[in-house]
């Protein structure tokens, strides 16, 4: 089977010959010390001072994000990863990026999402949002009318025939969405208003908020529809954030006031055009919003931090027919060749066989895994998925 394959099979729960073998991706950090430590550069990336995430296959990418790593993928001959159809569907035009001040290890600036925002250069922190592109229900009639209309003048590249037909001979899995707001409501509106301010609307706003999102919601699906007439694809993928490790941001009442309408009508296109598997990326302690998201549509979820209480064999038994990808824990990759032992020994097996999982670490590798220890737990997953 081709990755494609292998990916479909494993995510509609068929027969299979193995799990995908992937990785969901690594800090620059991590890739620049394991280059000291014995990773062989084959094809390497274009490094600079402020990148801070390299993609690995689980990431969803396409050659306008950011660099993908080559040298892991071929030293543990992992399956060719997610690509994106190459379609902004968020802010567009998007504004220019401007330095306002630069101090040397912090920086502020006007970001691509029109945000005043600070953050440490190495990525060592969130970023801050200073002042936030929508803050007042005139900030946000003129974003919608001047930069969220369903157009796809300006969202595809100006090679987008050419990329259009190697799509459509792919043997690897194609989807639409994305990080940063690409795709869900819930991501794109923290976006648009910074969290402090989305969180406080909900109960301040909740009309502002409401009309956002369902905005959000229209001007996606027109362009799902749009982009689906010209090209098949096999998953919709979509980044909401909505928790962390104390659980999700809001609760399950609220989801369904707020977020599940809107779902219904990205579902729903996706559904017209014969699109099954809907996967959500999420952050945190999400138990609460599983069923939520399941009513909605959503066929799976990852990365399963488990130090948000996410245990991948537990998700499984709660839920037997939801798709599951990552749930291996950083911090036991990183502390040795027993930790891993335990984590890997612990519930991927048991999961492996139920189906419908795709395991990998639970978010992008932190620089305090050695090569040796990354090398080690790579070497006894791929073990456990060929089933050797």
């Amino acid at each position: 089977m081709n990755a494609r394959e292998r990916f479909l099979a494993t995510m509609n729960f068929e027969p299979v010959d193995r799990a995908p073998l992937w990785e969901f991706g690594y800090w620059v950090e991590t890739l620049r010390r394991w280059y000291r430590e014995g990773l062989v550069r084959r094809v390497g990336f274009r490094d600079s001072p402020d990148l801070v995430t390299v993609y690995g296959e689980g990431m969803i990418w396409d050659a306008t994000l950011g660099p993908i790593d080559r040298d892991v993928h071929f030293e543990f001959g992992l399956d060719e990863g997610i690509h994106r159809v190459p379609m902004n569907s968020f802010i567009c035009p998007p504004f220019e990026r401007r330095v306002l001040e630069d101090d040397g290890d912090i920086v502020t600036e006007q970001d691509p999402r029109g945000h005043i925002a600070r953050y440490k250069k190495d990525g060592s922190s969130i970023v801050h949002i200073v002042k936030a592109l929508v803050e007042t229900r005139e900030d946000w009639e003129r974003v919608k009318a001047e930069r969220l209309q369903p157009r796809l003048e300006g969202r595809l590249p100006a090679d987008w025939p050419e990329q259009r037909e190697t799509l459509r001979k792919r043997d690897f899995p194609l989807c639409v969405g994305g990080f940063a707001g690409q795709a869900g409501v819930f991501h794109s509106a923290r976006y648009l208003m910074g969290p402090e301010r989305l969180f406080c609307g909900f109960h301040d706003q909740p009309d502002l908020v409401k009309d956002m999102m369902s905005h959000l919601a229209d001007m996606q699906a027109s362009l799902f529809d749009q982009i689906l007439s010209q090209v098949d694809i096999d998953f919709a993928y979509w980044t909401e954030d909505i928790a962390y490790n104390a659980g999700p941001f809001i609760g399950p009442a609220m989801f369904r006031e707020f977020v599940l309408p809107c779902y219904k009508k990205l579902v729903g296109v996706l559904h017209d055009h014969g699109v099954k598997i809907v996967l959500v990326d999420s952050d945190g302690d999400n138990w609460k919003l599983i069923p939520e998201f399941i009513k909605a549509g959503v066929t799976g979820m990852g990365p399963m931090e488990v130090a948000a209480h996410m245990n991948v064999y537990q998700v499984r038994q709660a839920f037997p027919r939801f798709g599951i990808l990552g749930g291996v824990d950083k911090r036991a990759v990183a502390a040795g060749k027993e930790a891993i032992d335990r984590e890997l020994e612990d519930k991927v097996p048991k999961t492996l066989i139920t189906g419908g999982y795709i395991p990998h670490i639970d978010h992008g590798v932190p620089p305090d895994t050695s090569w040796e220890n990354f090398v080690y737990y790579r070497r006894r997953l791929a073990q456990m998925i060929r089933g050797d």
